[in-house]
């Protein structure tokens, strides 16, 4: 059991928690609690190390579930545990994993598509809450166009609550993402606060792409152009914008609302 924060493997875990270089070198990113870390195993993510407390995770019928899964398992100690994980009570279990760095072309979409692309994105935690809302829409790919943070820092990873691991993430240009787009015949939906279109005006019933920019710059100019149409979320209030992470949600459902009812129409 390890019962000291110096020992290498521990430094070695908490620099992977907190440089993002190191994570991209190594292509290792790190998990923390039971329902993450089994979502990641059941998408077919590969675990690198687990490190179990067993003095928090008591539960040895998942214990040996996951050491099964594991090339190397080490002990933690409570205290060294504790100083660790960024939460305390993430149940006993951190991981260091594999990541998947998904291209364009290694995604397979459906018939018909509902796609979210996000333009340079900079806050993890807003990336971690798109994802769950593309996970609850049963969006096909989010595609994250020129980002200013790694897919697996550790706030998207928390934020993500495993969605992170359950919906197809790729990061790339724009320029091709853009390429990815036409080549499925996608229809281009760009959400910006000065277009005249109130989102709940257009149809979505054909592969469809919604791309959202970051919330202090708002979408850039090469999505505005490409697009095939500009949609506005109206706002009654002072404020022009929402969240990120809420637009996503706002013109995911939407686009879901329509495709059931379509099918609900044809039965």
């Amino acid at each position: 059991m390890i019962t000291s924060p110096r020992n290498p493997k521990v430094k070695h875990l908490r620099l992977l928690m907190e440089k993002s270089r190191l994570r991209q070198e190594e292509g290792l990113f790190v998990i923390e609690g039971v329902r993450e870390l089994h979502v990641a195993l059941t998408c077919g993510f590969t675990m690198h190390t687990l490190f179990l407390c067993p003095h928090i995770f008591t539960d040895t019928g998942k214990a040996d579930h996951f050491k099964k899964h594991a090339p190397l398992t080490q002990e933690l100690d409570e205290d060294v545990y504790r100083k660790t994980a960024y939460r305390g009570t993430t149940e006993g279990v951190l991981a260091i994993m594999h990541a998947k760095h998904l291209t364009p072309e290694q995604v397979r979409l459906p018939e018909n598509p509902l796609v979210l692309v996000l333009e340079a994105v900079e806050k993890p935690g807003n990336l971690g809450a798109v994802l769950r809302t593309a996970d609850a829409c049963g969006i096909n790919a989010v595609v994250v166009c020129d980002p200013r943070t790694d897919l697996y820092n550790p706030n998207t990873v928390r934020a993500s609550l495993g969605s992170l691991f359950s919906v197809p993430v790729l990061a790339c240009s724009s320029q091709e993402a853009y390429d990815w787009l036409v080549s499925h015949k996608m229809q281009i939906v760009a959400a910006t606060s000065r277009a005249a279109t109130p989102y709940h005006t257009c149809l979505y019933h054909t592969p469809t792409a919604f791309v959202l920019g970051s919330e202090e710059k708002g979408l850039g100019v090469f999505w505005k152009e490409k697009a095939h149409c500009r949609v506005k979320i109206p706002m009654k209030g002072i404020i022009d914008s929402l969240n990120v992470s809420v637009s996503a949600a706002v013109l995911c459902f939407e686009a879901v609302r329509q495709r059931n009812a379509l099918k609900n129409d044809a039965l």
